[in-house]
C-alpha cells in the first residue's frame, strides 16, 4: 500500500519565545527590552505573525496526509523520509539550515514577515500553502522546482559537511590561519590569512559578495542554479614563508580545492553555523567541491 505524502513543517523559536525562556516572565522580558530602548509589543507582533503563518501552513495540509513538526534546533536529530515535502516557515536562513539535512526532497518556503524578510528562499505567503502543497505532490512538480547548487567539504578522515551558501575554513576566532592551498590545476601555495570562503550562487549575494566587492574582483559570481563555485581567500598575508598570489577563482564540476592545515587547529563550517563545525588538526586535509545534491525549492 502506498503511503500518503508527509508534510514536515520546520520553524524556529521566535525572539519572544527566546526572551521568555531566558527571563522567565513577560514582565521581566519587557523590562529587559525597555532598558535597551525596545518595546515588547514589537516582539510580540512578530511572534504572532510567525505563529499565524505556521498555523496557516499546518491547516493547509490535507487531512489525509501524514504530518511532522520540527524546530530548527532539532534538525540534526530529525529523520527526513525520501518522499517528504518540507514546509519552511521563517526567514531565508531557515531554508539554508534545512538544506544540509535533505536528499532531494522538495522545499516550500513560507515568509511570515514580508516587510522584514527578503524572501529569496521563502518567497511565498502563508495563504498560498494549500496550492503549493498540491503542486509539490503532483505529477509535474519538477516543472516548478528550482535546483540550487550546494557545496561540500570532505576531510581526509571521511567527515563530510554540505552547505547551501558557503563553506568557511579558518581559525574559529577568525585570526590568522596557516595552511597550504592547492588548486585543481596543481598549483599550490602556503598561506597565512583570515580564512577561505567557497561559495555557491546562493551565497554569492552574502559573505562571498562582500569579499568580491572589497577587492574589486573581476570574477563573474555564479548564479543559484549554476554548477560552479567561487572562492576567495580573506586577507592573505605575504611573508618569506607564505604567499598571496592564489586568492580567488572558480570551481567547476569535477574540480576541488584542497587545504592542508598548518596551524594548531582550524575549523570548517557551512552557512555561518559555527556550532556545527568540523575541527581540522595539524596536517589534516580537506577538499571542497560541488555537492552531488541540490536544494529543490518550489517556485
Amino acid at each position: 500500500m502506498t503511503l500518503t505524502p508527509r508534510a514536515v513543517l520546520v520553524h524556529r523559536r521566535t525572539e519572544l519565545q527566546e526572551l521568555l525562556e531566558r527571563h522567565g516572565t513577560r514582565g521581566q522580558a519587557a523590562f529587559f527590552l525597555e532598558t535597551r530602548g525596545r518595546q515588547i509589543d514589537d516582539v510580540t507582533a512578530r511572534h504572532q505573525a510567525v505563529e499565524a503563518a505556521t498555523a496557516a501552513a499546518a491547516s493547509a495540509v490535507p487531512a489525509a496526509w501524514r504530518r511532522g513538526l520540527v524546530e530548527r534546533a532539532d534538525l540534526p536529530r530529525f529523520l527526513f523520509a525520501p518522499d517528504d515535502i518540507i514546509v519552511a516557515v521563517g526567514q531565508d536562513g531557515l531554508v539554508a539550515n534545512i538544506a544540509k539535512y535533505l536528499g532531494g526532497q522538495i522545499v516550500i518556503g513560507i515568509n511570515p514577515e514580508p516587510a522584514r524578510n527578503p524572501g529569496v528562499l521563502v518567497p511565498h505567503p502563508p495563504n498560498a500553502a494549500a496550492a503549493l502543497l498540491a503542486t509539490a505532490a503532483g505529477p509535474r512538480s519538477g516543472d516548478h522546482v528550482e535546483r540550487r547548487t550546494m557545496v561540500e567539504a570532505v576531510t581526509d578522515d571521511g567527515q563530510r559537511l554540505t552547505a547551501l551558501n558557503e563553506i568557511y575554513i579558518g581559525q574559529a576566532s577568525h585570526q590568522t590561519a596557516r595552511y597550504t592551498l592547492t588548486l585543481p590545476d596543481g598549483r599550490a601555495e602556503p598561506q597565512a590569512s583570515s580564512g577561505l570562503i567557497v561559495s555557491t550562487g546562493t551565497g554569492a549575494t552574502g559573505w562571498c559578495r562582500s569579499a568580491w566587492l572589497e577587492r574589486k574582483s573581476t570574477l563573474i559570481l555564479p548564479t543559484p542554479e549554476e554548477q560552479r563555485l567561487s572562492w576567495f581567500v580573506r586577507e592573505a598575508w605575504p611573508s618569506p614563508a607564505t604567499g598571496a598570489a592564489l586568492t580567488e577563482g572558480d570551481l567547476a564540476s569535477g574540480q576541488s580545492l584542497s587545504v592542508i592545515t598548518e596551524s594548531g587547529q582550524l575549523v570548517l563550517f557551512g552557512d555561518g553555523i559555527e556550532t556545527d563545525a568540523i575541527p581540522l588538526t595539524w596536517g589534516q586535509a580537506a577538499s571542497v567541491r560541488l555537492a552531488p545534491q541540490t536544494l529543490r525549492l518550489l517556485r
